[in-house]
Order: C-alpha cells, then sequence, then structure tokens
C-alpha cells in the first residue's frame, strides 16, 4: 500500500525532532543522569531496622556489612591535596660505605658529616683495645695508645704475639676529612712504627706512613670501621668540636657577572683528575680525547635535541660524538682550578659556563 505524499511529509516532520533529540542524547552521554558514585560519602545514615516484639532478631542482619566511619573522617575519602615527596636532600650514595682507593691512597667514604662520626669512631678504638691517647677534633685525627701491651690490639695491627724489648713502638692514626662531595666523609688509617712513645699527637704531614702501611691491611682495617659505623647508624651523638672540620668545602664554584668561569678544587692534581673523571661518567658525558700529563679532556656536551639526528638518520653521523668542549685542570695558588672552553666549531645552544654549572652540581 503506498502510503500518500502529504502523510509522507507529515511522518518527515515529526522523525526529525525526534531523532535530533536522540542523535543529542547519544553525543551527552551519561551526562544526563546524576553521578552519585561518591553521594554515599555526605548521605546521612537511615534508621535501624526495627524487629516486632516476641521475634527472634537474630535471623535479621547485614548481608555485607559497611564499616562505620565517622563523618568527620569522610574528607580523607577524597584527600584535597597530592602528599608531600620524600626528602630528597640527604644526597644518599648508592652504597653508604665504600672503600675507594687512588695513587695508593686508600680511604673509607661515608654519606655522613664528621661531626656524627667522630664519637662513633672513638668508640670503634676504645673497644678494640686500642684507646685513645690523643686527638684533635679541628685536624681530624685520632691517635691511639701503644698497640705493644695490648693482645687484642697486637692481634688487631698484625703484630707479632710475643712482646720483645727490641720491637719497635705500634700505634694507629685514623685520620676523619670532609669528602669532596657534600655531606660525606673519608676517613684513613696508618699505622706508625717508633722508636719510642710519643708524648703527642704526631702530625700527618704526608702519606708516607699511610704508604708504608700495607694496602691489605689497610682494607681490612676500614673494613671493620665501616661495620661498626653502620651497626651504630642510628646514634644520635654528635661533636660540635669535630663539626669544624666541615666549614671550608673542597669544591667551589667561581663566577663573574653571574657565569661560571671556573671551579676550585682544593686537592692535589690526582684525586681532582679521578673525581672529574667520575662526575662526567655519572654526567653520562662522552670523552672523546684526554691527556692526564697536560690536564685535559675532550668532550661532547651537546643536547638530546642536538644529538638525534632526526629523519635523515640513515643518511647522517649526528650519533658520532663530537667534540665540542675541552675541560682543563691546571695548578693555580695553592688549589686545582678546573676550567671549560669552547670549541669554535660547536654552534649549539650550550656554553662553557652551562658545563662548568652541571659539573659542580656532580662534583659536589
Amino acid at each position: 500500500m503506498q502510503v500518500p505524499a502529504r502523510a509522507r511529509e507529515k511522518v518527515l516532520f515529526v522523525s526529525r525532532p525526534v531523532a535530533a533529540m536522540l542523535l543529542s542524547g547519544a553525543l551527552v552521554g551519561c551526562s544526563l543522569i546524576d553521578d552519585r558514585s561518591e553521594g554515599y560519602v555526605d548521605a546521612q545514615e537511615g534508621q535501624p531496622i526495627q524487629i516486632p516484639e516476641g521475634l527472634d532478631s537474630s535471623r535479621v542482619g547485614e548481608a555485607m556489612p559497611i564499616r562505620t566511619i565517622s563523618t568527620d573522617d569522610s574528607r580523607g575519602l577524597y584527600p584535597s591535596s597530592i602528599p608531600r615527596p620524600p626528602d630528597m636532600t640527604s644526597e644518599i650514595l648508592d652504597q653508604n660505605y665504600v672503600i675507594e682507593e687512588l695513587d695508593d691512597r686508600i680511604w673509607l667514604l661515608v654519606n655522613e658529616v664528621p661531626g656524627r662520626l667522630w664519637p662513633v669512631v672513638g668508640a670503634w678504638m676504645s673497644e678494640r683495645g686500642l684507646g685513645v691517647a690523643y686527638d684533635s677534633p679541628q685536624l681530624g685525627i685520632f691517635q691511639s695508645e701503644l698497640a705493644n701491651y695490648s693482645m687484642r690490639s697486637r692481634r688487631l695491627l698484625g703484630m707479632e704475639s710475643d712482646a720483645t724489648a727490641a720491637e719497635p713502638k705500634v700505634l694507629l692514626q685514623v685520620r676523619l676529612a670532609p669528602g669532596i662531595r657534600r655531606k660525606t666523609t673519608e676517613i684513613r688509617v696508618r699505622i706508625l712504627e717508633l722508636g719510642s712513645t710519643p708524648g703527642e699527637l704526631v702530625a700527618w704531614e704526608s702519606d708516607d706512613g699511610a704508604g708504608r702501611t700495607p694496602g691489605q691491611q689497610q682494607r681490612e682495617l676500614l673494613t671493620e670501621l665501616g661495620e661498626f659505623l653502620k651497626e651504630r647508624e642510628d646514634s644520635k651523638s654528635f661533636s660540635r668540636a669535630a663539626s669544624g672540620m666541615v666549614s671550608k668545602p673542597l669544591v667551589r664554584l667561581l663566577s663573574e657577572a653571574e657565569e661560571a668561569v671556573a671551579i676550585r678544587v682544593d686537592l692535589d692534581f690526582g684525586r681532582t683528575w679521578a673525581e672529574v673523571n667520575r662526575s662526567l661518567e655519572d654526567m653520562a658525558l662522552p670523552i672523546l680525547d684526554l691527556n692526564r700529563s697536560e690536564g685535559w679532556l675532550q668532550v661532547d656536551f651537546r643536547t638530546e635535541e642536538e644529538r638525534s639526528p632526526g629523519w635523515f638518520s640513515w643518511f647522517s653521523d649526528a650519533g658520532k660524538p663530537v667534540h665540542t668542549h675541552t675541560i682543563r685542570i691546571q695548578q693555580s695558588g695553592d688549589a686545582m682550578s678546573v676550567t671549560a672552553e669552547r670549541q669554535d666549531s660547536y654552534e649549539g645552544e650550550r656554553t662553557s659556563s652551562d658545563l662548568l654549572t652541571q659539573l659542580f652540581e656532580h662534583l659536589y
């Protein structure tokens, strides 16, 4: 049966508004429905079910019990602020007690200031039977009593079990010094053999005494000391006198007109060279060439965007290291000076000041 033309027009006229409403409802989605997913938080508690008198109420209970909460604590379900991040200023090392070596020098690196370690190191010497004859918190040196007259001390320092009148007088020195990295301490030990009993603190003017102490013996003593310190990490003792050792940092960034021009390092060349190389490794900075005797390193200090070859990676060698800056380590007065020089061929955005600033952050 055919529908008359006027009837078809009426059907179309009625269907268009209905289709528009259905289309708008589909686009809006669930916005037309009230979201009550969080309504239970502020909902008022209803009246409990009343069981008629004379009937057993034991069979009436909650099939899915809901934990009772206080309306005062309901805000905690939807916190209005993000929790504060943990304190990252402690600058904890990957390993807290590390024995490091350089040019026949051995030390224990601890992630703590000397003022915290000073009392514990003194306690270690006393408990090991060495005792403390002299100490200087300003110099950071402990000097033990003579180990000759204590069997425990003799074993600790590797002496013969039988004492003789002709044997030298033996004692142990422990030296604490601020590390090159902030909030760290470097601890060294040395065994001194003297012709007579010293009447004062023996000056630690050079590394001769430590150099004569066998490296294996130094490592064993530092390992035992590190274990002792680790067991007493929770100790709250602090030496105000020893805190003076941290007043002068070993690394300082020198600036002119708010631009970094050099890094001053109060260490010898060998130690400065090693620390700069460690910092460059931490920075993941490629080293193209180096010359230790002349004190320079050629590095690639490009940005990640500059390193990326882009769409033409198949036809480009941009992924290879490029010499952009040269780092120089030279003697300057009574300290070492670390400077950086930008290559003329480098047209990127990073300056020598940027390199020194990032290097300083990893050094110190």
